[in-house]
């Protein structure tokens, strides 16, 4: 904390004192034939130069505000994640999860590949109760990682209810119990093509049942194109709550057929995940109200 206002507080005065070594060195211009005396020039440059002064000091104060308001915001949330980890904070003792089914992870790819936080964060879901949890990343990464160590059996059906694809799978080890789904960008794009060659294929080879009122051209409803995407394994179940990790502001590519009613959050870089950020995060999105959705 003191680092951080240490080297703010330089910072800005290393500003300030480039802006005054500028205004000051503007004047030292040396006499030239046709040219005004310095003491002359020095004068008549003398309100620009306070004005430029002003307006600098003007800029870093404005900026000291700003930046100290970012790092007093900071340093309330990080006070707020450590009172909820510690459970000092009773409104979240007791979560009421029964609204989040279905959760999904997006890590970034590059913080992907940081398998202590992957399985620290799934620790924690798994803590918190949840049965149900997608993990992505545009790259595979995840898909990698955990492909060893998934038991691909699927006797128990633990996600059935929730119309799971195939492609689901229990994980097991320290995190036995929680169903985890890993997909990747690639399986989005390989779902689409699979799903659109399938209906044009239906279509073409002459099973147009489903098109019986169609005489000029073949219609596609969205019920068609979701048929089809759960036919070839992609379809999947929606999540209720999105968190992304990563530098980016966005789902990071995520399976938009199947963010229709989701509620996104960021949750900033992988590397400094809290606890009590997550456990927040689903306190707020138990108290949210949709008007309408599932």
């Amino acid at each position: 904390m003191y680092d951080a206002l240490f080297f703010l507080i330089s910072r800005e005065i290393l500003i300030w004192w480039l802006l005054c070594r500028e205004a000051f060195v503007a004047n030292e211009t040396p006499v030239f034939m046709n040219k005004p005396p310095p003491l002359v020039f020095k004068l008549m440059s003398l309100p620009s130069t306070i004005i430029k002064l002003a307006l600098g000091l003007l800029w870093c104060i404005i900026h000291v505000v700003i930046s100290l308001f970012s790092l007093c915001s900071h340093l309330m949330f990080n006070l707020e994640c450590y009172l909820i980890s510690s459970g000092l904070l009773r409104k979240y003792r007791n979560l009421q999860l029964s609204r989040i089914k279905y959760l999904a992870i997006v890590v970034d790819s590059r913080e992907a590949k940081n398998t202590v936080k992957i399985n620290q964060l799934l620790c924690w879901l798994k803590t918190l109760g949840m049965k149900y949890v997608c993990l992505y990343d545009i790259d595979g990464v995840l898909k990698k990682l955990f492909e060893p160590s998934m038991n691909g059996s699927r006797d128990d059906n633990p996600g059935g209810y929730l119309d799971v694809s195939a492609n689901i799978k229990a994980l097991d080890c320290c995190h036995r119990g929680m169903t985890l789904e890993c997909i990747s960008g690639s399986d989005g794009k390989e779902g689409i093509a699979k799903a659109a060659n399938l209906l044009c294929s239906t279509y073409l080879n002459g099973d147009r049942s489903a098109h019986e009122n169609v005489k000029s051209k073949s219609v596609f409803t969205e019920t068609d194109m979701a048929s089809a995407l759960k036919s070839v394994g992609c379809g999947g179940p929606e999540p209720d709550l999105l968190l992304v990790y990563g530098p980016a502001r966005c789902h990071l590519g995520f399976h938009a057929w199947r963010l229709r009613y989701t509620e996104i959050m960021h949750m900033g870089p992988l590397k400094s995940m809290k606890y009590g950020a997550i456990v927040k995060a689903l306190y707020n999105f138990s108290k949210k109200h949709q008007n309408y959705g599932k």
